[in-house]
């Protein structure tokens, strides 16, 4: 098959409850955790960008860098991340065979493991990233699969999909860790002691 179009999503709507307050603008090198996240995003062989807002998507029109992306508010934000992947189903590109999947909280995401998804794993159904220390995102989530996403409802609805064992899932290897996610004030303290020079 050949791909027109390269459609990235990131998922950034959250409310952050766990945190308290909005992770994604929180300070990170010489930006935010979403800026950060941005920057290795535009770096990557995308056509079209697709970021989903929510819970503070007033501050994060502000404060972040938004310019060639397409905005998708998610209005059911709280019910969880299945919302926020609904509302950007629907502006994905007619020509894309599918979407590569990332969080807005993972700033150290890097753009050659995102590369080599977009080039080695777009012929399958679902590809996962396998790290040393577990299974994450970027997932490649093909076309044929966004009616069952759009059916999830929930927290952690991708996840359900991948485990159930009804559609083929493909790991590519990375070497390296996973990258860290932002969810607590440890994840975000971990992640500057990470960074510290």
């Amino acid at each position: 098959m050949t791909i027109e179009v390269v459609t990235g999503v990131v998922l950034a709507a959250g409310a952050s409850r766990r945190l308290g307050t909005a992770k994604q603008l929180l300070p990170y090198r010489n930006t935010t955790v979403l800026g950060a996240t941005l920057d290795a995003v535009r770096s990557c062989a995308f056509d079209q960008i697709i970021v989903t807002l929510g819970g503070a998507g007033a501050a994060i029109r502000q404060q972040v860098e938004l310019a060639g992306l397409e905005v998708v508010i998610a209005d059911d934000f709280g019910s969880g991340c299945s919302s926020s992947l609904r509302s950007a189903l629907s502006v994905v590109h007619p020509r894309a065979a599918g979407i590569v999947l990332m969080l807005g909280d993972q700033p150290d995401l890097s753009a050659a493991t995102v590369d080599r998804l977009i080039a080695e794993a777009t012929s399958t159904e679902i590809t996962v990233c396998r790290y040393h220390d577990g299974v994450g995102h970027p997932f490649w989530l093909s076309r044929s699969v966004f009616g069952e996403l759009a059916r999830l409802r929930g927290d952690k609805a991708v996840w359900k999909i991948i485990e159930s064992g009804h559609v083929a899932v493909s790991r590519l290897d990375i070497d390296a860790p996973m990258p860290l996610d932002v969810d607590t004030w440890d994840d975000y303290e971990r992640l500057r002691a990470a960074t510290s020079p």
